[in-house]
């Protein structure tokens, strides 16, 4: 009996000296994963230079082709804003010149109701009528930027007027206009039609 508990303590005397084999340490959860060790932080940093030196010349590249089509897309916005001032411009210029020639079609109109109201008539209403038409034609062509060329007495200017006859000096001051014979007529600061006039002589 004692034999035997001497041979079983001796047996957990050896066991107690064995050497315990360390159970691998788990890395707890949400812990971020270790860093590269010094040796190993260089090879990781060249490899991430070599990427960024490599798009470099692609982002040379896009940045130039986009500078390239930016350029382009202003010089079309710049010759359509071109294209469409002068489209307005001829537009505009067309449209004046259309309503000038109108107007120089009507102005024969204009001279001859002026004929029936300076004519002598017993008619009061066919005169007063033909009156109202003028007035109401002649108000349409002021609302239109027509102007009349009727400067009697005043110097003669051969830019608005056309002389056809020569007064004496009883009729005026020297180089004045004495009598209009037809009057003229202008809109936007282009002759329609010079005035025929009577001048004194100089």
């Amino acid at each position: 009996m004692e034999d035997e508990m001497k041979r079983k303590f001796r047996k957990d005397k050896e066991k107690e000296q064995e050497p315990q084999a360390e159970a691998p340490q788990e890395q707890p959860e949400g812990e971020a994963p270790q860093e590269p060790t010094a040796e190993e932080q260089p090879a990781q940093e060249a490899q991430e230079t070599d990427g960024i030196t490599d798009l470099k010349p692609l982002l040379e590249a896009s940045r130039q082709k986009a500078e390239e089509y930016l350029n382009l897309a202003q010089r079309v916005q710049a010759d359509f804003d071109n294209f469409r001032r002068r489209n307005q411009s001829v537009r505009a210029d067309a449209f004046e010149d259309g309503a000038r020639e109108l107007v120089k079609t009507l102005l024969p109109v204009v001279d001859n109701l002026e004929r029936a109201l300076a004519a002598e008539s017993t008619d009061d209403n066919l005169k007063a009528g033909v009156a109202m038409v003028h007035k109401q034609l002649m108000d349409v062509l002021q609302k239109r930027g027509v102007e009349v060329i009727d400067r009697p007495g005043e110097v003669f200017d051969p830019n608005l007027e056309t002389a056809v006859l020569q007064g004496t000096e009883d009729d005026g001051e020297k180089g004045t206009v004495c009598q209009v014979l037809q009057k003229g007529y202008r809109m936007g600061g282009v002759i329609l039609r010079s005035a025929m006039v009577k001048v004194v002589p100089e």
